[in-house]
């Protein structure tokens, strides 16, 4: 099943949200129907792919893909549709056309999302762009990185950023044996995280970890968020809501859980329309 046909079923489930929630649609449909010969897959065999993680380095540093910009283009239109009457994308698209920034200009760098001259260049907020990143690079380093994710093994990478691009982790599941898999959503990577430390800051302080847990419909949902960083990351745990979907589409599909954190002043560095709007949805 795609995401698209995912995200629908959600949709008739939670038909609260449906019309707060549209607005993602088309993001998922341009997702779908993506296609492109000239981006292949990179060539790395899984010795290239251990030696740069024992040395600490993300394969997209290592090799990093020439993308052209035409064939993000499509991918971006409705993200900048989602953010119009948001933010003033106009420098945005003014730069993108002028080729004074491009899909480089969005790539993920040491767990942030793109380059960080990025928001003041074009007046966005870091939000915008992070979400302009996924938006944008999801398909195309899914294509990239599809024979390298097979060779995230366990206890070759215990960052909290993807072994692969180096995206900050979107999602966190807990799978059945109890690990807790990291998911990246720029690049659709999976990787195990140590369960008592932050993925955003590395603490491991346990009195400074918080999970907000859901009850009732939501079980099995939590927020992870960390007093020391502010920052948080929502997680399923798969042994009790085994039917769940694809990460992006239970954190897209569940902003009340994100409205929670919001109020509580944590942050998340891959948004949702909660952080998009400010407030609420």
């Amino acid at each position: 099943m795609s995401l698209a046909d995912e995200w629908a079923e959600l949709l008739a489930r939670r038909p609260a949200f449906q019309a707060a929630l549209a607005p993602l649609g088309p993001v998922l449909d341009a997702w779908q129907s993506w296609s492109n010969a000239r981006l292949g897959p990179l060539t790395c065999t899984a010795e290239h792919a251990r030696r740069a993680w024992s040395r600490g380095e993300t394969l997209l540093a290592t090799a990093p893909p020439a993308i052209p910009a035409d064939i993000v283009e499509p991918l971006l239109h409705p993200a900048l549709d989602v953010l119009a009457g948001l933010e003033d994308t106009g420098d945005f698209i003014r730069a993108w056309d002028e080729g004074e920034i491009g899909p480089e200009s969005l790539l993920p760098s040491a767990g942030r999302l793109g380059a960080a001259a990025l928001p003041e260049r074009c007046r966005l907020t870091q939000a915008a762009v992070a979400f302009l990143a996924v938006a944008g690079l999801r398909p195309v380093l899914s294509t990239y990185f599809s024979t390298c994710r097979s060779f995230v093994d366990d206890g070759l990478w215990d960052r909290g950023m993807c072994p692969c691009c180096g995206s900050p982790p979107g999602f966190a599941d807990l799978v059945e044996d109890g690990r807790r898999q990291l998911v990246c959503y720029v690049c659709d990577t999976r990787w195990t995280f140590a369960r008592l430390a932050c993925p955003l800051c590395g603490h491991r302080e346990s009195d400074d970890l918080v999970r907000l847990i859901a009850e009732g419909a939501d079980e099995g949902y939590a927020i992870s968020a960390c007093r020391a960083c502010r920052g948080y990351i929502k997680e399923i745990d798969r042994r009790a809501r085994w039917s769940a979907g694809s990460p992006i589409v239970e954190d897209w599909g569940t902003p009340h859980l994100d409205l929670i954190a919001h109020r509580q002043q944590y942050w998340r560095p891959i948004p949702t329309l909660i952080q998009l709007r400010g407030s609420t949805v």
